[in-house]
């Protein structure tokens, strides 16, 4: 499983550990991920990512699972996390008319 966050694409990052005599070896800084179940108000159900601690706090600002996917790139969104926002926007499109 990859260490990617499902709604934001963070992954890991490299850089350097320095010593105090100012040696440096690579490291690699990697996500704070989580598995969560995220509920979908448009569809009804919930939904299982993996999704980063910065993600979830923006969810809840954002409003909910709904509203997150609908701001966020499809660049940034992980195959699952395209296939709900798909499914999202049918639900809107067949409540709209």
């Amino acid at each position: 499983m990859a260490r990617r966050c499902e709604l934001t694409g963070k992954g890991p990052m490299t850089g350097n550990n320095v010593s105090h005599a100012n040696n440096r070896t690579k490291r690699r800084f990697l996500p704070n991920l989580s598995e969560v179940t995220l509920m979908s108000d448009i569809l009804g159900r919930s939904f299982k990512l993996r999704i980063s601690a910065a993600a979830l706090r923006t969810v809840d600002h954002r409003g909910g699972l709904d509203a997150f996917l609908m701001k966020a790139k499809d660049a940034d969104l992980s195959p699952n996390a395209l296939k709900i926002k798909k499914e999202i926007l049918k639900a809107q499109a067949e409540t709209a008319a």
